[in-house]
């Protein structure tokens, strides 16, 4: 079965690519032996988006040919497992019991999320649940590792290398170091799997400790990812089942209809209800 980060990093397919200023050679398929020249684009890149050189090397620095990601990346197989296959496996007695527990000893961190930004406690346990089983597994492969070798890579070349200069940024800023940036395959990162770009746009510290750290602090974790869908037009006290603008903006976490559907299932359940599933 695949671990839960690997089930996000199996749906970045879905995602439409983004621009990316890149060398004529961006969009090449590309030979493990150039991968040294890459970098050497990466750098000036990254510098005109004003990285300085000292959060370049430090996020380059670890940042090598992985074939393996690349085989991973290559290898996915088209998601077809119904909604009632896949949310009767993922939403599991476990994660009920867990989620509900959670939100009681959370009540008032998820109270305060939801005064801020509208989107309640258990569409945010739901996500946290299915996406890191609440944040106790994270995934493990160093994330410029990853973005590195698939930004080098032809096949979603464009989307990986913004991601990659993203991460840059992040270790710039001194949010996070290259040695803490670690997840799934793919990039994603912290207890919610963001990608840098998300980091980036949504990240929040909740906690007050100065830092945005969604590794090791479930509160930032949470508050960004509420943020996250507040900002894609998350409708306060609204029902967020297909068919709603809510669930339309939980599509926006994951454009596949049947993630986002259990997402939303496993919600109504730790909210006491159950309207999802019949639709």
């Amino acid at each position: 079965m695949k671990t839960i980060p690997a089930l996000r990093a199996a749906v970045l397919a879905c995602v439409a690519l983004v621009p990316f200023a890149a060398p004529a050679s961006a969009a090449t398929c590309r030979d493990p032996a150039g991968f040294d020249k890459f970098l050497d684009d990466i750098r000036a890149e990254a510098r005109a988006r004003g990285v300085s050189d000292r959060g370049i090397e430090a996020g380059l620095a670890v940042a090598e040919y992985d074939q393996g990601i690349v085989s991973r990346d290559r290898g996915q197989k088209v998601f077809r497992q119904s909604f009632e296959e896949f949310s009767a496996r993922m939403v599991s007695k476990y994660r009920l019991s867990k989620g509900q527990s959670l939100l009681r000893q959370m009540a008032p961190t998820f109270a305060r999320i939801e005064q801020q930004f509208g989107v309640p406690g258990p569409v945010l346990v739901a996500i946290w649940g299915l996406e890191t089983d609440f944040g106790a597994v994270k995934g493990n492969f160093g994330s410029l590792r990853a973005l590195a070798s698939l930004a080098y890579d032809c096949r979603r070349s464009e989307m990986f290398q913004n991601e990659l200069i993203d991460a840059l940024k992040i270790i710039d800023r001194g949010d996070m170091t290259a040695a803490e940036m670690h997840g799934a395959w793919a990039g994603e990162f912290g207890q919610t799997q963001f990608m840098p770009s998300s980091f980036l746009k949504f990240a929040v510290d909740f906690d007050g400790d100065g830092r945005r750290d969604l590794i090791r602090s479930s509160a930032d974790a949470l508050a960004s990812t509420a943020n996250f869908l507040h900002s894609y037009g998350w409708q306060r006290g609204q029902p967020w089942g297909p068919g709603t603008a809510n669930f339309d903006v939980i599509l926006q976490w994951n454009k596949s209809q049947v993630y986002s559907r259990t997402i939303a299932y496993y919600a109504e359940r730790l909210a006491g209800r159950d309207t999802v599933g019949s639709q």
